[in-house]
């Protein structure tokens, strides 16, 4: 994004139809002046010279600037300011024990030098959109809450969402004290050097209940919009997702005297599994990804003795994906035996297909587009977020921002100052149409 104004928007985003989204935009820079001051204040927060990605990973520096920054937001605005037993952040406008808060918000950590937009776009746009509604004068018949959940990514200790999964009781309070991040860092032992007290981590069943509706603005990671035209999407799903890690067991020994022959070598066993994950994908109409290796002794003239992979793997189904996982296992282990390894393969993480309350979806395509006829694209993601974690307990939904280039988790991910603004405003009207009057 540029530093210059945000231009005016004449209409609304456009949806598959042609027809323009009603968005309100009487201000002669609606819901955009918030929106890039505050946009100006986190960039630089974990922006790495060298990459020019982001390294805002759990319980770090960078991840405390980004928590003081989100205080300061809600103190600012006069919102009641509080941290969760879990260290996600919330700020209130109104009493939300009521238990039909509307709340909406994202995440600010990131991914291994990964993108801006990816989870703070979500934050950013909650509190000028709140500006936005202030700035309509609207009156709230419910209480209306903001969140940043902690942990999102899963960049450090290897588990997505983890904030949400623990408020959630999807992650229990013993599994979450086993996570470890690269230099055996124990989760406790983080939100402790960071000031926070691990010893209420769990599941929080009460402050769910405080919740009637979450809403998630989330930049796309995909192309559908930029391809349809649309600047603002509505979600449909979340593809079923996992990662498994693969551990391919062989023996250390010398590159320059051991002959070929000699050799129980992992790594040619790991580097056709990656080709078959590959395979099985394009076979299936799914997604597979080895992304992350960790080998040992690592040593350039060192044959490894462990090479471990993880498998991250999605689907429109279960049973494509069921199929893309079970075609990889089974021609890693043929591999393995094929190269004198041993192999185990352990699933780390799994979410099944989260569709997104049905009622909650067309009630935002009505506020957004009309009552007879869906005029805002609605999309299926393979990308996983903290709505999905939270369908299962309380009505969720999500908003998509268009991304030009379709890139995300990288320092190319991008969108348009004109869009976000775009979304700030259908954030806006969907927070209208949900908790005022």
């Amino acid at each position: 994004m540029s530093d210059g104004a945000v231009p005016t928007l004449p209409h609304g985003p456009k949806g598959m139809g042609g027809t323009p989204i009603a968005l309100r935009n009487d201000c002669p820079q609606p819901g955009g002046s918030s929106f890039l001051e505050m946009w100006g204040q986190l960039r630089p927060i974990g922006r790495h010279r060298a990459s020019g990605g982001y390294r805002r990973f759990a319980w770090t520096d960078a991840d405390a600037e980004c928590r003081a920054w989100f205080e300061a937001q809600a103190r600012g605005r006069g919102l009641a300011y509080e941290v969760d037993r879990n260290g996600n952040q919330w700020a209130w406008l109104g009493d939300p024990a009521r238990g039909d808060a509307v709340v909406t918000g994202s995440h600010l950590d990131s991914v291994p030098d990964g993108g801006a937009f990816d989870g703070p776009l979500g934050v950013v746009s909650a509190f000028a959109a709140l500006d936005e509604l202030l700035r309509r004068d609207v009156r709230f018949a419910k209480p209306l809450g903001i969140v940043n959940f902690g942990d999102e990514e899963g960049a450090r200790f290897g588990l997505a969402c983890v904030g949400s999964r623990l408020t959630a009781g999807a992650l229990t309070v013993e599994q979450a004290h086993r996570l470890t991040d690269a230099d055996g860092i124990t989760l406790p032992q983080a939100m402790e050097a960071a000031g926070y007290d691990p010893g209420s981590l769990g599941a929080d069943p009460g402050r769910l209940d405080r919740i009637g509706a979450f809403v998630e603005l989330h930049v796309e990671q995909g192309r559908a919009l930029d391809l349809s035209g649309d600047r603002v999407g509505i979600a449909s799903a979340i593809w079923p997702h996992g990662r498994w890690r693969f551990d391919f067991r062989g023996e250390a020994n010398h590159a320059g005297t051991t002959r070929l022959a000699d050799r129980r070598d992992p790594m040619p066993a790991y580097a056709e599994t990656v080709l078959a994950a590959r395979r099985e994908a394009e076979l299936a109409g799914a997604v597979a990804t080895f992304g992350k290796i960790a080998v040992e002794p690592n040593g350039v003239n060192a044959i490894p003795s462990l090479v471990r992979g993880w498998l991250d793997s999605r689907a429109t189904d279960q049973e494509r994906l069921d199929a893309v996982v079970g075609g990889v296992e089974r021609a890693a282990r043929e591999y393995a035996a094929a190269h004198g390894v041993d192999l185990n393969v352990e699933r780390e993480s799994f979410t099944p297909v989260v569709e997104f309350d049905h009622a909650l979806r067309d009630e935002l395509a009505r506020i957004l587009g009309s009552d007879t006829d869906l005029k805002v694209p609605v999309l299926g993601t393979g990308a996983g977020h903290d709505a999905g974690i939270l369908s299962g307990r309380v009505p969720t939904a999500m908003l998509f921002v268009r991304n030009p280039t379709g890139v995300s988790h990288s320092p190319a991910e991008f969108a348009t100052e004109d869009d976000c603004v775009a979304g700030v405003l259908a954030l806006a009207d969907v927070l209208e149409g949900l908790a005022c009057t």
